[in-house]
């Protein structure tokens, strides 16, 4: 038996393979199933079952394409329905896999098809589950992203309360746990670092699984400073339960060299947007007017989702070299497929073809430092709420970066703003966006909070919600 993670830290999270005499059973694949492919094929093995723990939102599954690459089952949990051809197991239903068997354990609350696979070896031990997003390392997921549904997240929070003592926590201590996601994800609130556990260690410390916890507490806890789900999950989620374009084809129109001109041309007549995922400092540097910055080097693909609401968003690329592939792979790992190509030499050749360029003016935290106590500034924090609520500038403007479409009237084109988030990342994404919308006075602080706390700002300066 042999058993592999296959862990993307952009989307923060879990593929597995699993293997027994020539036999394969791939969990939750991403949308580029190649390797998958290639791992059987290395091992002398083929792919028999595609399992899917539910209908994922955070990103589009390679399922449907794996399924016809290899003639492989997909597989669902209890009441999944489809527009492929799938095998809805049965809770309880065990299939084999060389000599091992996997059980079907129906373990709905995070949605209503949600599945654990129990994982049995040779020898007839529990050996490990594949949790998905029922049970995560330190959380459980959130139970409010059922797929047309009438249940209300209570509802779905006391399914997923039944399911964790029904199903999950009778097993013995030592099994493996396998989540679908760790640290990063959206999907959970309290998420661990950790992506592979035991079981016992979850029953004592993952707040979820407190043995004395009633299910009023469970549904109280879960829902506590759950955030509202990205905007484009329930898009993704539709895209895994109703099929998609073939990840092939996607890459092959959106991997495709334009000439300045013809980047140009298509730009203006498909409304695409121009979206450059080079690192921040070569942003700053140079870009093309009205492009918007999101790069590789960050969490790449969620941002992507919280920020363009239309996964059919005409986008041509700006991209650093060598990286046109990837660009195309992981924005079609989250639905945006309409890519149309990228603009071949980067912004060298964009300059040489006498075309306009734009820059972003960037500070140090010392200078930012120095002109604060000099003056009173403008400040623009894009964090999250609980960073900014933790600690923040006095008298800052506040809004998350995810939500910054709906936060625009907050500030004023006229004055100059300085913009942090708290390493420098986010505060670049802000900034292009608000740039392209004509916002043009403004000052990026680079490293963001995180150096701004290194400056000799007096400490008056910073305001934390145990003070106010």
């Amino acid at each position: 038996m042999k058993i592999e993670q296959l862990y993307t830290g952009c989307l923060a999270q879990g593929a597995y393979y699993i293997e027994s005499e020539g036999e394969v059973a791939i969990i939750d694949p991403l949308r580029e199933i190649q390797q998958y492919i290639d791992k059987a094929d290395s091992n002398k093995a083929k792919i028999k079952y595609i399992l899917e723990t539910h209908f994922h939102a955070d990103f589009v599954s390679g399922h449907v394409d794996l399924a016809q690459k290899t003639g492989a089952t997909i597989v669902f949990g209890p009441g999944a329905t489809t527009e492929y051809d799938i095998h809805s197991a049965k809770d309880g239903e065990v299939l084999k896999l060389g000599k091992v068997s996997i059980k079907v354990l129906h373990t709905p609350g995070h949605t209503l098809e949600s599945a654990t696979y129990l994982l049995i070896d040779e020898n007839g031990k529990d050996h490990a589950i594949f949790s998905g997003d029922t049970l995560f390392l330190g959380d459980v997921g959130r139970p409010d992203l059922a797929i047309k549904s009438d249940l209300t997240k209570e509802d779905l929070a006391g399914m997923l309360f039944d399911s964790l003592r029904e199903k999950i926590m009778p097993l013995a201590d030592d099994v493996i746990v396998y989540p679908a996601h760790g640290a990063g994800s959206a999907c959970g609130k309290n998420l661990s670092k950790e992506t592979v556990g035991v079981l016992g260690d979850q029953k004592k410390t993952n707040y979820a699984l407190r043995a004395d916890m009633t299910k009023a507490e469970f549904i109280k806890e879960v829902l506590d400073g759950i955030a509202p789900p990205p905007q484009y999950f329930a898009q993704n989620a539709m895209m895994n339960k109703m099929g998609y374009d073939a990840f092939e084809s996607v890459l092959k129109t959106g991997n495709v060299p334009l000439q300045p001109e013809e980047f140009e041309r298509i730009a203006n007549t498909e409304s695409a947007l121009v979206l450059d995922v080079r690192t921040q400092a070569d942003f700053i540097t140079g870009h093309i007017p009205n492009s918007i910055f999101i790069g590789l080097n960050g969490q790449f693909a969620p941002w992507v989702g919280a920020l363009i609401k239309d996964l059919k968003q005409p986008i041509v690329l700006i991209v650093p070299e060598g990286k046109s592939e990837e660009a195309v792979t992981r924005l079609s790992r989250v639905g945006y497929d309409n890519t149309l190509g990228y603009l071949e030499g980067g912004l060298n050749a964009w300059k040489g073809a006498g075309k306009d360029v734009s820059s972003l003016e960037s500070i140090s935290a010392e200078d930012f430092a120095q002109r604060a106590k000099a003056d009173s500034l403008h400040i623009l924090d894009v964090r999250k709420d609980g960073e900014y609520q933790s600690t923040h500038l006095e008298d800052a403007t506040h809004f998350p970066l995810d939500l910054i479409n709906d936060n625009m009237d907050a500030i004023n084109k006229d004055d100059t703003y300085y913009v942090h988030c708290a390493g420098g990342y986010r505060s670049v994404i802000a900034a292009s966006i608000l740039k392209a919308r004509g916002y043009n006075n403004l000052i990026d602080i680079a490293g963001g909070f995180g150096a701004i706390k290194k400056t000799d700002l007096k400490t008056t300066d910073f305001v934390c919600p145990s003070t106010l």
